[in-house]
């Protein structure tokens, strides 16, 4: 669905700019009171055999490497794209889905490796790590790969390079974040399959997400990017490129916006958006279609509803994906028909306005 990680800052994140401030304010201020570190350290033992349950919430919560925080603070930011996807209530119930489920896949998986090779593990690093771990499944299967560029004529770069190679720094900084990885890989299968309908089990309350959104939402929502930031911040000619493009779709989506808006003031619809308008130019009608003669209406009891769209099915996926943004059904499917089942083109409109 989504062709880049995005280049849109932390607009429409307010939690990933939260975690991505928080987590890493806490890691510093660690850093330099050191004797505080052994409250926030993953010790495996102490939770099963001294039963101190708070460090689970402790432990897998901040970082207390530099390095683990740098790579993980990384990653959070660039999939920050599935929070504007999934909204902030579903991104957070992943996260803490994901985080409740690797909290049991690392006991697990310790009792495993100690059966096996006849060693207890003690610790494992501490941080926010196999959520974070969990976010490479959608990434992997929601994201599409596009070539950026090649390397010695053989090794391609493409979009999702960068942030492979950051999970594999992070995944080797410690002897055992392995096990992390792996539980935060299996966990993100399960919840994101939904396999076991763990979506309905471990989620985030709405009046959780409620107080959020009145609470925390204003200290770290980020302002909408202006038209004036400059162009030319990829690294290579094809990114830039793209850059450009997406500029000029939104500003062409934004003039045919405010054209149909003029439009609407003097035939309402109902509430609705002048869809047939707003993207006339931008749908690929057939222009060798043989003529039909209209057929006479009668004059009685004439229906007064605007003229329907295009009537090209529209795949139910896309408009699920769509509704899961938080846009309603009707206009979802308005909105693909509009633009001739381009998804991306209709997701960035609704996204903007």
């Amino acid at each position: 669905m989504f062709t880049t990680t995005g280049s849109r800052g932390l607009y429409k994140a307010p939690l990933s700019k939260s975690l991505l401030l928080v987590l890493n304010g806490l890691t510093v201020m660690l850093t330099l009171l050191p004797r505080y570190q052994d409250l926030f350290v993953y010790h495996l033992q102490a939770i099963t055999q001294e039963h101190q349950v708070w460090r689970l919430l402790c432990g897998r919560l901040v970082c207390l490497d530099i390095k683990d925080s740098f790579c993980s603070s990384l990653l959070i930011y660039n999939f920050r794209i599935f929070e504007r996807r999934f909204g902030t209530r579903k991104f957070a119930s992943f996260l803490f889905g994901t985080w409740c489920l690797s909290a049991l896949m690392d006991f697990l998986l310790a009792k495993a490796f100690q059966f096996l090779f006849d060693y207890e593990l003690e610790e494992l690093p501490s941080g926010l790590l196999a959520p974070v771990f969990s976010l490479f499944v959608p990434f992997y299967l929601s994201i599409p790969r596009m070539p950026v560029t090649q390397v010695l004529g053989r090794i391609h770069i493409t979009n999702k390079s960068l942030v492979y190679i950051v999970g594999l720094q992070l995944l080797t900084s410690s002897p055992f974040m392995w096990l992390l990885a792996l539980s935060g890989l299996i966990s993100g299968g399960l919840y994101h399959s939904s396999v076991l309908r763990l979506q309905k089990i471990l989620f985030v309350p709405a009046w959780v997400s409620r107080i959020g959104q009145y609470i925390l939402e204003p200290v770290f929502s980020s302002s909408q990017p202006t038209s004036e930031t400059p162009l030319g911040m990829g690294a290579t000619l094809d990114v830039q490129r793209q850059q450009r493009m997406e500029l000029l779709d939104q500003q062409l989506l934004l003039a045919q916006y405010n054209e149909a808006r003029r439009n609407a003031r003097q035939q309402p619809q109902s509430g609705l958006l002048q869809w047939t308008r707003l993207f006339s130019s931008l749908r690929h009608r057939g222009q060798n279609r043989v003529p039909v003669q209209p057929r006479p209406q009668p004059q009685a009891h004439q229906s007064t509803q605007p003229p329907s769209l295009d009537n090209s099915p529209v795949a139910e996926e896309q408009v699920a994906r769509l509704v899961e943004m938080g846009f309603s059904r009707i206009d979802a499917l308005e909105a693909l028909r509009a633009s001739n089942n381009d998804i991306n083109m209709a997701t960035n409109f609704l996204l903007q306005h």
